[in-house]
């Protein structure tokens, strides 16, 4: 899922420049030279718009590495983090990515957090035949086709469509059925993404659609588009946007009083403790993605260990405090490459990457799968709905029943509040 506004083109000679300005402030967790080591090299989003999620994301995978390592390490090797930050920039990831494994000489790589900061490295690791774990893209290999691709995001084997098909299955489940429907999303890649998925299937499920429209990232006033979306009348509203516009939309949906069905699908940010708090109330009847809320459906083994580390190192470090989003899929992607590198006892990348396309690993997520194409074979992509909340308080939130699961069905935990006016 990329979680960033779009960022402009840069000249690759630009991108090694800031390669070599990089090498002077990166945070390196790795001695030089350093001996029966294993070396995961990796750009994260530590300053920049998605600063927040990228701090939480590295927290998490130091977590796992610190785990790792007191288990005695992989193939009884010390594990060692060496990271740059990519500023949310997409024009430093090429330059990064050659840095990690040409001066760094790291074993193997991972990516950043989201979709545009995943595509620029993917020439790199393809033209080296790296096994290549991403974290949160959406539908990144559909151009590239790369095998060695594998997305800890579980959106499904075809992921333009497989991430929004719980919104519709739900509506077009509801008495009497909707016939209408706005899409509206940021002018963005992963919006851009999203809602052309939503489209699809607006045709699949024979929706008419009324109002089809895109806006600037950095609109500053949602109301006048609500206002617009109000005047069509749609019986279901689909958003794709990022956090900043997440928030925008919900206010200016609850000041103009929007009238529709279902509102929501998918909106990245209503899942963090923060835009919860802010919003509070005014989520109620929402139905949205998620990837793991604190619901009794989802209690997968080790996640709630790993959710208490994660809280405790979390205090005062500016990242979201519950850490239930990215934080558990940063360390299970990790779990991943640990898993695939022991079964094979080899740092081949070739056989890493056989293994982990046809093994099935066990993670703080869950059990993993992947597809041919390197995304999960199985999509749990959850549809959930906001639900009883009657204030802004932080806790409410880590309780059960106010983000009810709806989708799929093997994880669904309540029921759907139905129309969304109501």
């Amino acid at each position: 899922m990329s979680e960033q506004q779009g960022i402009g083109r840069r000249s690759w000679l630009k991108c090694s420049v800031a390669a070599v300005a990089l090498a002077a402030s990166a945070a390196i967790i790795s001695p030089a030279q350093a001996q029966g080591t294993i070396k995961i090299g990796f750009g994260m989003a530590l300053t920049g718009g998605l600063a927040g999620a990228g701090k939480a994301a590295l927290i998490a995978m130091q977590i796992w590495r610190d785990d790792t390592n007191a288990k005695g390490g992989i193939l009884g090797k010390k594990v060692e983090l060496v990271y740059y930050d990519d500023q949310t920039n997409s024009a430093t990831v090429p330059g990064i990515y050659t840095k990690l494994l040409d001066v760094d000489k790291v074993d193997f790589v991972v990516s950043g957090y989201g979709t545009n900061l995943i595509a620029p490295a993917m020439p790199i690791v393809m033209q080296r035949g790296l096994v290549f774990p991403s974290l949160f893209g959406l539908a990144v290999n559909e151009k590239f086709k790369y095998p060695n691709y594998f997305q800890i995001m579980p959106a499904g084997p075809k992921p333009l469509t497989d991430w929004s098909r719980g919104f519709f299955d739900l509506a077009m489940a509801q008495n009497p059925k909707p016939k209408t429907i706005a899409l509206v999303g940021a002018d963005a890649e992963f919006a851009r993404n999203a809602v052309k998925g939503a489209r699809l299937h607006a045709k699949r499920v024979g929706l008419k659609i009324v109002y089809d429209q895109t806006y600037p990232p950095r609109t500053p006033d949602y109301t006048p588009i609500v206002r617009a979306i109000q005047a069509r009348k749609p019986d279901i509203v689909y958003v794709g946007s990022y956090p900043p516009d997440s928030a925008g939309m919900v206010k200016a949906a609850s000041e103009v009083g929007l009238k529709t069905k279902m509102f929501g699908g998918g909106m990245v940010g209503l899942q963090y403790a923060s835009i919860m708090g802010a919003l509070g109330p005014k989520l109620n009847g929402i139905v949205n993605y998620d990837f793991w809320v604190p619901e009794p459906t989802l209690k997968f083994e080790g996640v709630e260990a790993f959710l208490a580390k994660y809280q405790k190192l979390a205090k005062g470090k500016g990242v979201d405090p519950l850490g239930y989003y990215l934080p558990p899929y940063a360390y299970a992607y990790l779990q991943v490459l640990e898993q695939a590198i022991t079964a094979t006892k080899s740092m081949d990348h070739a056989k890493v990457g056989a293994h982990m396309r046809k093994a099935t690993f066990d993670t703080v997520v869950g059990k993993v799968k992947f597809a041919p194409n390197g995304e999960w074979a199985t999509t749990r992509a959850l549809m959930v709905q906001y639900q009883g909340i009657k204030d802004n308080k932080l806790e409410t939130f880590t309780k059960p029943g106010t983000r009810v699961v709806l989708y799929p069905t093997e994880w669904k935990s309540g029921k759907i509040n139905y129309p969304y006016t109501k």
